[in-house]
């Protein structure tokens, strides 16, 4: 029998839930994993696309990792405060239903409760259940009319998620052109490649999907924002 997740036992369960919800930045980690290894690896096979020497690789390379880095991760800032404030506006907006006309909200849980298959005096107890306490009432709308989460992530956690990442990853590509070894190229080549497998596999831990199949997509995905960069750079160096 393959095994549980977490325990069922009393206890356990009642520790579970004392911890409360718990955010995951896993999204802001692969996004920003990603496109480091991408973006400074197309910088990489750009440059030497173009014929231009290793100095120049690595200036552009560390230009990228921060410039980009910073850009993304306050993108990705801005973007989740602003989920938080739209939260915060919706909030506010169904406080003041609440308190304006309480009738046409508690007929709003109601039909979203029968909606669900309650009926009768079941339905009615829930719907006196759920209006009889503010905070809960407006959470309820919350979560049943807008489909919002009790609470939003941290905007400074997904920033930090994404620039860490973004950094680690985006790095990848440049040691060989930091430690000056032969064929720096192709070795940040294999490099990346290996970088972009491992951030699928390590992917699918939150997935269904398999880690092989996971980390092969993401190689797929980076394999060719390569290939582009490359030709770009090649096309430049035959115009030029």
């Amino acid at each position: 029998m393959t095994p549980l997740e977490h325990e069922h036992s009393r206890g356990a369960i009642a520790e579970r839930l004392a911890a409360g919800t718990r955010h995951n930045y896993l999204r802001d980690f692969v996004y920003g994993g990603i496109d480091g290894a991408v973006t400074t690896f197309a910088v990489v096979a750009g440059t030497i696309g173009a014929d231009l020497p290793a100095r120049i690789v690595l200036i552009l390379g560390a230009a990228n990792l921060v410039a980009d880095g910073f850009s993304m991760a306050a993108s990705n800032f801005l973007g989740t405060r602003a989920e938080r404030d739209d939260f915060v506006r919706i909030r506010e907006i169904e406080a003041r239903h609440i308190r304006v006309d309480p009738e046409g909200e508690r007929e709003e849980i109601r039909q979203i409760y029968s909606a669900k298959g309650f009926q009768g005096e079941a339905l009615e107890r829930i719907v006196e259940f759920v209006t009889s306490e503010n905070e809960r009432w407006i959470a309820t709308m919350l979560m049943e009319e807008y489909g919002l989460p009790r609470e939003i992530r941290s905007e400074w956690r997904a920033a930090a998620s994404t620039f860490a990442a973004f950094g680690v990853c985006g790095l990848v590509p440049l040691f060989p052109f930091i430690w000056s070894v032969r064929n720096s190229f192709m070795l940040a080549a294999v490099l990346t490649g290996t970088a972009f497998f491992l951030i699928g596999s390590i992917k699918a831990r939150w997935s269904t999907v398999s880690w092989i199949r996971s980390g092969a997509e993401t190689f797929a995905i980076g394999v060719l924002a390569s290939l582009l960069a490359y030709a770009v750079g090649a096309l430049f160096r035959i115009l030029a």
